[in-house]
């Protein structure tokens, strides 16, 4: 696009800007890509490459000439370039996810079309890189922010209820201490339970070659061991022509076996699908005990009262606002309604048992 012979001071004031966040961007792509290997890597040396280029148009604009002095790039991007060098973790991605979401190009007379639709790209690269990251994380994840954030609810809703029926502190550390252990415990045991019951099913469910084995004794001919193929998800041509295979094999002593097809039961590794049924156990118990030891800690320090009470609020406040804050960058969502809704359901559930406290408490009764 045609520049004006004489760009105004805004106009370069707003190119400056737009080339140290070109740079800043492509930065935080170069560094992720330090700590990734293969295809991911290639493609964020992709993306730092493409954001050179953006930085190089505002730079011939400019003159050709860095000048002497150069704003700073903004806080999101200085905040992702010290992450994407220290983590390079998922957390970057989805942030950078966000960011290149909200491309100032488009209203950018001097931007070029190839650097809006770049943008545009960039968002779906980095969209698609994250989703990859969250995959992988998504089941841990999932386990970690719903263990810790029921120890934290459930435990506060607990103490605040007990607390607010007049009762001693050392009952309401008792209740708030037999309230983590009983809670821990019970996360434990059911996720052992479900992990134990899952790798029995599997187990249950897995094919083994003991048809094929005894095939060369049946007293039929092969459309019984053809059933067995037919159960297992194969069409009746095809298993009817294995089976009569198998038994013309092993009736004179030789024993085949066959690939598992498409659509049929296969050997399972239950540790590698459903896990190890006490490691599953012990992290939730962990899990429920780190979000259920918050609300307890102001009675475990000494103080009592509206005190406790408000400093419980206080830390279990902030827990949740940080794990809403973490679901929202992870699921590409705003990060502070995540936050909030986080909170004002906690909250929610700890004001109702606080309310049947003052109802139920001991100068009622």
């Amino acid at each position: 696009m045609t520049t004006p012979v004489q760009p105004t001071a805004a106009d370069r004031k707003r190119w400056a800007r737009y080339l140290v966040e070109e740079r800043a961007e492509g930065a935080v792509y170069t560094r992720l890509a330090a700590r990734r290997t293969g295809e991911e890597r290639e493609i964020l040396l992709a993306l730092a490459e493409a954001e050179r280029r953006h930085e190089q148009h505002w730079l011939d604009l400019l003159g050709g000439e860095e000048p002497t002095r150069l704003p700073r790039a903004g806080v999101r991007s200085r905040m992702l370039g010290w992450m994407a060098g220290r983590f390079g973790s998922i957390f970057v991605l989805a942030l950078a996810q966000s960011a290149e979401a909200r491309s100032p190009y488009d209203a950018e007379q001097y931007a070029t079309p190839a650097m809006r639709a770049d943008e545009k790209v960039h968002h779906e690269v980095v969209r698609g890189l994250a989703a990859r990251g969250r995959r992988r994380l998504s089941g841990s994840f999932r386990a970690a922010v719903f263990g810790a954030n029921d120890g934290l609810v459930s435990n506060l809703a607990l103490v605040l209820g007990i607390g607010a029926t007049g009762v001693s502190s050392s009952f309401v550390l008792f209740s708030g201490i037999a309230g983590l252990l009983a809670g821990a415990l019970s996360m434990g045991a059911g996720e052992f339970v479900s992990v134990r019951s899952q790798r029995e099913l599997l187990a249950a469910t897995e094919a083994n070659d003991d048809a094929d084995a005894n095939a060369g004794d049946l007293d039929i001919d092969a459309n019984e061991l053809a059933l067995v193929y037919r159960a297992r998800g194969v069409d009746e041509v095809e298993a009817l022509a294995r089976a009569q295979k198998v038994v013309a094999a092993a009736r004179v002593g030789v024993r085949r076996t066959f690939p598992t097809p498409v659509g049929a039961a296969a050997r399972y590794d239950a540790d590698d699908v459903v896990g190890s049924d006490w490691m599953a156990a012990i992290s939730s118990f962990l899990l429920f005990s780190s979000g259920a030891i918050i609300p307890v800690l102001p009675w475990i320090f000494g103080l009592s009262g509206m005190t406790a009470i408000l400093v419980a609020l206080a830390l279990v406040g902030i827990a949740l606002l940080s794990t809403g804050a973490m679901v929202g960058i992870l699921s590409g969502g705003p990060p502070l309604s995540r936050a909030l809704r986080q909170l004002v359901i906690g909250f929610g559930a700890a004001a109702i048992t606080y309310a049947l406290g003052l109802a139920f408490g001991v100068g009622a009764v």
